[in-house]
């Protein structure tokens, strides 16, 4: 079996086969969605030397191209990794059905009853940089929910991304399932014709650069699920623990450097920064990490014999997703938080210190998807949060917020069975009354 490669005239009708596809997928019952999820864990570990072998030839080609660094982190898909993604497609299994619960059973009268009731949001296009996983997640969390997905991985990642699909095509075929519930494109000209497909596609997922969703939510009208920017803070209050704070600082920026919950600036209170920071500066340091500080944090560095960068403005402002960190120091929780809510964005944050009543001031007040106490930021995503996977992490204040796991793909329906009522029953001088009684 192979991954055919679409035509732009043809995606029409590709997302026309997806949405029928979609629609038999959400009829069938939870076991046979399960039966499916399960049969592409299968498929994915029996075709695992092909993976690796078709991440590896773009792995290479990665390197002969100069792919950025954070990129390249991103498209690495070892052993591990791949068994890791594998069993997160197992853990998807075994999660409740998102689809078919009932939010709502109210009579509006007797023999008058409405439900709503979730399903399927229909078709998915995710577009995605490097990280061939993704598609892993985004694909099982997409067929548990219903959902028919349209993939468009980059096109560093192509030979991953298409042993991955032939893999979960195997799996959807041996389990009696449509293979046009999961597409996938490797065309810039196919995600250009892909965004333009708002009668057939009912949300669009990007996942990249800052400049990639940005382009994507500039050139569709397709609602669009995603992040612009991993700006993530760590605040280390004055009534912090030293030894913790520096162990999650340095885990919250090397422990994955490329990652969108990796920290980008570090925020001091001055009160506690020359202990802290001379702790904390070797410590970072000894994991190649570039520092660019304050004037203050310069001046305290430089009195304990270490020289440091000069931060610029733009650095408060900047996902490096790299091995650098700015580092400030602050006055006050409230100076902390009125950086963090003015470069921050909105994905993660976090504070270390042992005052419970900052810590409450704190998560109050900073505007994020996710709010963390005394705990890396790298917990910020949606199978540490015991979701199975996700499709993405949102940071708009509208629901889904924060890593989207299948919650996020489903919405609801209301339903209304009568017995011949009309509406004129319940309008005029002789209006009858609603009993609107919950069932």
């Amino acid at each position: 079996m192979t991954v055919s490669h679409i035509s732009t005239p043809d995606l029409t009708d590709l997302a026309q086969h997806t949405r029928i596809a979609a629609r038999s997928l959400a009829a069938l019952p939870t076991a046979d969605r399960n039966r499916a999820i399960a049969s592409i864990a299968q498929a994915l570990e029996a075709a695992a030397p092909q993976i690796l072998a078709a991440n590896a030839a773009d792995c290479e080609a990665a390197i002969a191209a100069g792919l950025a660094k954070p990129l390249y982190e991103r498209l690495k898909l070892d052993a591990t990794k791949l068994a890791g993604v594998i069993a997160g497609v197992r853990d998807v299994e075994r999660l409740p059905d998102p689809v078919g619960t009932v939010q709502i059973h109210r009579e509006l009268d007797q023999g008058l009853v409405m439900t709503r009731i979730t399903c399927p949001l229909g078709v998915l296009g995710v577009i995605f940089e490097s990280r061939p996983d993704a598609l892993v997640q985004i694909a099982s969390l997409a067929v548990k929910s219903g959902n028919g997905v349209i993939l468009k991985g980059g096109r560093e990642a192509v030979r991953s991304c298409e042993a991955l699909t032939q893999a979960i095509h195997q799996g959807l075929e041996a389990a009696g399932i449509d293979l046009a519930v999961v597409q996938l494109l490797t065309t810039r000209e196919e995600t250009v014709a892909l965004l333009q497909l708002d009668q057939y596609v009912d949300l669009i997922i990007p996942r990249g650069s800052n400049a990639f969703v940005r382009f994507v939510q500039q050139n569709t009208t397709i609602p669009v699920l995603g992040h612009a920017d991993g700006i993530c803070h760590l605040y280390v209050d004055r009534a912090a623990d030293v030894e913790q704070a520096v162990a999650i600082a340095v885990d919250a920026k090397t422990n994955y450097p490329s990652a969108c919950n990796a920290i980008e600036t570090l925020l001091v209170h001055e009160a506690i920064a020359p202990q802290f920071l001379q702790q904390a500066i070797p410590a970072l340091q000894a994991q190649r990490v570039e520092l660019r500080t304050d004037a203050r944090t310069c001046a305290i560095a430089a009195a304990q014999g270490v020289t440091l960068a000069t931060a610029t403005a733009a650095d408060w402002a900047t996902e490096y997703s790299d091995l650098i960190l700015a580092v400030k120091l602050v006055d006050s929780v409230e100076e902390a938080i009125a950086h963090i809510n003015t470069y921050g964005s909105r994905h993660t944050e976090a504070i270390v210190t042992a005052d419970a009543q900052t810590a409450k001031t704190f998560m109050a007040q900073v505007d994020a998807a996710g709010v963390f106490h005394n705990c890396s930021t790298r917990f910020s995503d949606g199978f540490r949060y015991g979701f199975g996977a996700e499709v993405g992490i949102s940071t708009q204040k509208m629901p889904p917020r924060g890593p989207v796991g299948l919650e996020g793909l489903v919405t609801y329906q209301y339903q209304v069975v009568g017995q011949g009522h009309i509406a004129a029953t319940y309008s005029g001088d002789q209006a009858k009354a609603f009993t609107h009684r919950d069932l």
